[in-house]
């Protein structure tokens, strides 16, 4: 797959929020630019909605609009810190400042708007190759991000080549996922970028350590085919708890399980009637708990429906 990047690559970082970048692409950023292409990060949140580290790191226990302002801003110095390490300068980045952990809210509510924004950036880096996250990310951000962005690409004049990661979940697995050649040198400068994210080492150096030191792994896009049910078989005494969002190109939707708008076959599959997008536009749709958790991972999560 590294074969085909040369001086006319042009790479979109899709990063959900500071230290995606790093995690997810650190190593994909030094091939591109080696190979004389150019690089554009694209972040979709400050990672402002991160309380515990800011609570450990300023002594604190209230956290205020004014605070989340002050971190937000904390991080994106991070960012730009990192962003040196890897060769790249601050203002090959866009940054968004789109609500952290409030990226499904943006496909629930404000979708087209939403999607014009994204539209925007790509019109303007014009990019042949995007990397952004996958689907099955656990991370509802970064979910979300992937519903956000396969939306705001369709109907371009010029496709990009896209390649999913995931940081939150297992590693990928897949026959056709691949991992980016690393040498010990690549490897040091992506763990100094990481570094330069010291909010989000504060209480996570282990883990965000061991993330940084698997696979970069990639999976070429697919679309979804075939004619499928839903994946889930929610009990009936969890459908008071339970939301049902649909999101494609005509827009987005949510309804309380119990009134949405799936229909039931015999053997206990549910099923989602027809969109009235054109065949072949991808279409989402997601699961979720209606009461609030301290658990930010999806438990139900996404799903692409077939064209």
């Amino acid at each position: 797959m590294l074969q085909s990047l040369s001086a006319q690559t042009r790479l979109l970082v899709v990063a959900p929020h500071p230290d995606d970048e790093t995690l997810a692409t650190g190593l994909l950023i030094q091939h591109v630019l080696a190979a004389g292409g150019a690089v554009h990060v694209l972040l979709l949140s400050d990672g402002d909605n991160n309380p515990w580290p800011q609570r450990w790191l300023e002594r604190r226990v209230r956290i205020g609009a004014v605070d989340r302002t002050r971190w937000a801003a904390r991080r994106r110095r991070e960012l730009g810190a990192a962003m040196r390490v890897l060769g790249l300068e601050e203002d090959t980045a866009t940054a968004l400042g789109w609500p952290d952990q409030g990226l499904t809210r943006r496909v629930q509510q404000e979708l087209p708007a939403s999607l014009t924004t994204l539209r925007a950036v790509l019109d303007t880096f014009s990019p042949t190759l995007v990397a952004m996250p996958e689907l099955q990310d656990r991370h509802p951000d970064h979910s979300a991000a992937h519903v956000l962005m396969r939306l705001a690409m369709l109907g371009r004049h010029v496709a990009a080549t896209t390649w999913l990661y995931r940081v939150h979940g297992a590693p990928l697995v897949e026959d056709d996922a691949f991992a980016v050649p690393v040498d010990a040198e690549m490897q040091a400068r992506k763990c100094e970028a990481l570094a330069c994210h010291a909010s989000q080492l504060a209480l996570s150096a282990g883990r965000m350590a061991r993330l940084a030191a698997r696979a970069e792994r990639y999976r070429p896009l697919a679309a979804a085919c075939g004619r499928l049910p839903l994946p889930w078989h929610p009990s009936r005494p969890a459908w008071p708890y339970l939301t049902l969002t649909i999101a494609d190109a005509v827009g987005g939707g949510v309804w309380p399980w119990s009134r949405a708008p799936w229909v039931r076959s015999g053997d206990g599959d549910y099923w989602l009637p027809p969109s009235p997008a054109q065949s072949g536009e991808p279409r989402f749709a997601k699961l979720q708990g209606r009461l609030p958790s301290p658990w930010i991972f999806d438990h139900w999560g996404w799903c692409e429906l077939p064209h």
